[in-house]
C-alpha cells in the first residue's frame, strides 16, 4: 500500500484530529505514523483510527522530536499560546510544518517562526483554512477578473453566534487573554488574514473598538445559579448549557463542540461535565474577559477602505461580505455570491454547490480539506508556492491582527508594521 506523505500529528484535540482524518480519506497520498499528546483518551482515539503502535504514540511532542525526524512533515495543533516550541524543534529536524492558527500569540515568535522555517528551508502551511474554500476561489476569481472595477470598500461581518461565544469564548478555552489571546487573534484573525487574501494587499492603517458588554457578573439574571444544572431560571435563559450539549447527544451530533465538552457521548457523562466541568457553567458566572464584539476599520494603499464586524448576538451563521467597486457591487453568504453590474443594471447570482458549514464541524465549508490537499501537495512536490497560507503572508495578516488591537486598547489610528 503507497504511504504517501507521512505524517506526525502534534496535538490530537479536535483540530489535529479533524486534520489527520484526511489522510483517512486519502491513504495514497498521506498517511500518519505519529502522535503527540497529553490526554489519554485523545491519544487512544487517534491511535486507534490510524493503526498506530504503541511506539508511535507518545504524551509529549519533545519525546517524538528526540526521535529526529520521525516524518516528512507535522501537523502542529497544540493550544495557540504553545507554538512556537515545536516549531523551531521540528524545523530544525527537516520537518515540513502546518501549524493551526494563530501561529503565534506576539509578534516577536512569529517573527521568529517565519526565521526558523526560512532558515531551515522548510514549507510551512498556517492554518487559515478560509482561504481554501470553493466560496473564496470564486470570489477572489470575480476580484481579479475587474468586473466590479476597483474595489473602494468592504464590509464584512463574522457573526459568531450566541452559542459558539458562549461555548468557546465565554466557557472555554478561549475565555481569557491571559490564558490564550484576544478574541481578534484567536477568532478573527481568519476574517482579517482573508480580506488581505482576497483583496491581494494589506491594510497599511488600523483603528478598532470592542469590549466585553454582556457576558458580566453584573447581567447575571435575578435567580440564576452558578451552573445551569442547578439554576431555576435555566430554562428561560438563551445560553444554558444543559439544553444546548443535551439537544446535541439526543440528536446524536457528537462532532464539534459537544466532543470539546464529553470524550463520552452518554447522559451521564455529560451530567458529569455540566456539574464538574467549565461548560457547566453560567455564562454570567465566568471568569471571561475577552470582548463580546468588536469592529475594524482599516485603509489600504490603493485609498480602499473596510471595516470587519465580530459579534456574538447573532444566529451562527457564515460570514457575510459586501464589496463595493466602480463598476458594480458583490455580495456574499459563504454559500453564494450575488454581482450587480452598473452598467448593465443587472444581477447574477453565482451559485457554489454544498460544500459544507463555515464552522470546524461542517469542515469550513471545504477550507480543511483544501488546506490539508495543499500542504500535501506542497510537501510531496517540494514546492511552497502551492501553499496559499505560507510564512510571509501569514506574518503580515497577524501583524494586521495586533496593530488593530493595539488600536482598540489605546484608543488611536495604528500603522500596520511589516
Amino acid at each position: 500500500m503507497s504511504v504517501g506523505v507521512t505524517l506526525a500529528v502534534i496535538g490530537a484535540g479536535d483540530r489535529g484530529a479533524a486534520h489527520a482524518a484526511w489522510a483517512l480519506a486519502h491513504p495514497e497520498r498521506a498517511t500518519v505514523v505519529a502522535v503527540a499528546e497529553p490526554r489519554v483518551v485523545r491519544r487512544e482515539r487517534i491511535a486507534a483510527a490510524h493503526g498506530l503502535g504503541a511506539g508511535a504514540v507518545v504524551d509529549d511532542w519533545r519525546a517524538l522530536a528526540a526521535r529526529g525526524r520521525v516524518a516528512d512533515a507535522v501537523l502542529i495543533c497544540t493550544l495557540d499560546r504553545d507554538h512556537l516550541e515545536p516549531v523551531l524543534a521540528f524545523a530544525a529536524l527537516g520537518c515540513h510544518i502546518m501549524l493551526e492558527k494563530p501561529m503565534a500569540l506576539t509578534e516577536e515568535e512569529c517573527r521568529r517562526i517565519v526565521a526558523a522555517v526560512e532558515e531551515a528551508g522548510v514549507i510551512l502551511s498556517v492554518g487559515h483554512v478560509l482561504r481554501y474554500t470553493p466560496y473564496t476561489r470564486a470570489l477572489k476569481r470575480v476580484l481579479d477578473s475587474g468586473r466590479i472595477g476597483d474595489v473602494v470598500s468592504v464590509q464584512h461581518l463574522e457573526p459568531v453566534g450566541f452559542w459558539h461565544q458562549a461555548h468557546s469564548f465565554v466557557r472555554g478555552n478561549w475565555r481569557r487573554e491571559d490564558e490564550a489571546t484576544s478574541m481578534l487573534m484567536a477568532k478573527s484573525c481568519h476574517d482579517l488574514d482573508w480580506l488581505q487574501y482576497v483583496l491581494g494587499r494589506p491594510p497599511v492603517r488600523v483603528s478598532s473598538f470592542g469590549r466585553l458588554s454582556h457576558f458580566r457578573p453584573d447581567r447575571k439574571p435575578s435567580g440564576a445559579a452558578d451552573r445551569c444544572l442547578d439554576c431555576a431560571v435555566e430554562d428561560t435563559c438563551p445560553y444554558s448549557a444543559a439544553r444546548d450539549y443535551g439537544d446535541r447527544l439526543a440528536g446524536g451530533r457528537h462532532g464539534w463542540p459537544l466532543s470539546v465538552v464529553v470524550d463520552e457521548f452518554t447522559p451521564q457523562a455529560l451530567e458529569t461535565a455540566l456539574r464538574e466541568g467549565p461548560y457547566g457553567r453560567c455564562v454570567y458566572a465566568c471568569d471571561n474577559d475577552v470582548v463580546d464584539h468588536q469592529v475594524v476599520a482599516m485603509e489600504f494603499d490603493s485609498g480602499a477602505t473596510a471595516t470587519f464586524t465580530m459579534t456574538a448576538f447573532t444566529e451562527h451563521a457564515d460570514r457575510q461580505t459586501r464589496i463595493f467597486g466602480t463598476r458594480g457591487e458583490l455580495r456574499g453568504d459563504g454559500g453564494q455570491l450575488r454581482l450587480y453590474d452598473f452598467l448593465t443594471r443587472g444581477e447574477e447570482v453565482i451559485g457554489l454547490g454544498a460544500g459544507g458549514a463555515m464552522d470546524a464541524a461542517g469542515g469550513h465549508g471545504g477550507g480543511d480539506a483544501g488546506l490539508m490537499d495543499a500542504f500535501v501537495s506542497a510537501v510531496a512536490a517540494g514546492d511552497p508556492a502551492l501553499v496559499k497560507s505560507g510564512p510571509r503572508e501569514s506574518l503580515t495578516s497577524h501583524l494586521t491582527v495586533l496593530a488593530a488591537e493595539r488600536a482598540r486598547r489605546e484608543g488611536t489610528v495604528v500603522d500596520v508594521q511589516r
